[in-house]
């Protein structure tokens, strides 16, 4: 009796050192299995979070360029490869081999002495020759010296153009307000020291005086309408407006200045609508139509034309038989108070504002404006409209 029971416990206690291991077993793998799907959401979290930093290293508008302490480039991203004209793999290749620009070596020395630099201009080689701005940091390795470089490079071409722009505005219009003031001034002196006696010249200073204020006037009202058209303040209120009736009105305006210097007015546009504020149109043809008039031939003739593009847009034309314009100046007649002629156009008034204020209302109607001109051949200038849908 003995005997089976001892061969019962000795059974039961097997069974129960199976069942132990075999528990045993299911939690380890248990656990396996959850280390492993943590391990696997571990690593797909760090593959998003690699794809999701690459993706805005690679779509930075900013040039990002890493270096190790030789120079050599560890990372460039596509923006600095644009900014330095360079189209093939950069990585392991010294930096002068990339970007050009001698004045960095002189700027990694300075970083690797202070550690930081902060709103660097300088200008890099190659076909455009970008202005940037870096700001760079090195980048620590313990107490010794650093293990690279971090350069962040922004393109501040735009910026530098727009400074150079404002520049040469504000001393055109120095210039153009100092001629006329000049003048005013002087015929006043000669009025109070006694010129005022002399009725001939009394009546001749006062017309020079009056007709330079007409002129400062005109271009302070130009000044005053391409910066409301530059700054968006001048908005356009697009309607479809029929294109000859208005072409007309600019024509019985400028009738008696064109009869002036017998220079005939021709409108061969024919009965079609087009999208457009009438207000700002009737400013582009009434400046086109003065311009063709006083710098065209006299006794010559200004046409008022359109040619259809596409069923959606029209192109229109103004054009004098005059003496033209030499072909290198055509690029620069949109300009603010660039003159082909500058004795000639302030002699006739002009403000040098006219062609510029053209161009920026046909821009805010989607559309541009052109020139064709040849010495001896007259000049064409056009600029395209949007016809209302059928």
């Amino acid at each position: 009796m003995w005997l089976a029971i001892s061969i019962l416990l000795a059974v039961a206690l097997a069974l129960s050192h199976w069942a132990w291991r075999r528990h045993s077993a299911r939690r380890e793998h248990y656990w396996q299995d959850r280390l492993a799907d943590a391990n696997r959401l571990h690593e797909a979290q760090i593959a998003e979070d690699r794809t999701r930093h690459e993706a805005l290293f690679h779509q930075m508008v900013e040039g990002v360029l890493v270096l190790d302490r030789q120079g050599r480039i560890l990372m460039a991203n596509p923006a600095l490869l644009r900014l330095a004209h360079c189209t093939v793999d950069p990585k392991g290749r010294p930096w002068i081999e990339v970007i050009r620009a001698h004045e960095l070596d002189a700027l990694l020395a300075e970083l690797a002495r202070d550690g930081v630099i902060r709103a660097r201009v300088l200008r890099l080689p190659g076909p455009t020759e970008p202005w940037v701005e870096i700001n760079a940091v090195a980048l620590p390795d313990g107490d010794g010296p650093s293990r690279g470089f971090l350069l962040v490079i922004h393109d501040v071409t735009r910026l530098r153009q727009l400074e150079n722009t404002g520049q040469e505005i504000v001393a055109n219009v120095s210039h153009e307000l100092r001629t006329p003031l000049s003048l005013i001034k002087g015929y006043v002196e000669s009025l109070l020291d006694g010129a005022k006696d002399n009725p001939d010249l009394n009546e001749k200073f006062l017309r020079t005086i009056d007709r330079n204020v007409d002129r400062l006037c005109r271009l302070i009202e130009d000044l005053l309408v391409i910066s409301e058209l530059r700054s968006g303040r001048r908005q356009i209120d697009l309607d479809r407006v029929e294109l000859r009736p208005l072409a007309d009105q600019v024509l019985d305006e400028l009738a008696t200045r064109a009869a002036d210097r017998r220079v005939q007015l021709l409108n061969r546009i024919p009965s079609l609508e087009v999208l457009a504020d009438p207000d700002r149109i009737h400013q582009v043809l009434l400046n086109l139509v003065d311009n063709a008039v006083k710098y065209g031939r006299p006794g010559g003739c200004v046409t008022l034309s359109t040619e259809a593009l596409s069923p959606e847009q029209i192109e229109v034309c103004v054009a004098d038989d005059g003496p033209g314009l030499a072909r290198e100046v055509l690029p620069h007649l949109f300009q603010p108070f660039y003159r082909a002629d500058k004795a000639r156009s302030r002699e006739q008034g002009g403000t040098g504002l006219g062609l510029s204020i053209v161009r920026h209302i046909v821009e805010l109607h989607g559309g541009a404006a052109r020139v064709e001109s040849e010495p001896g051949q007259g000049a064409r200038f056009f600029f395209t409209l949007r016809t209302p849908p059928a």
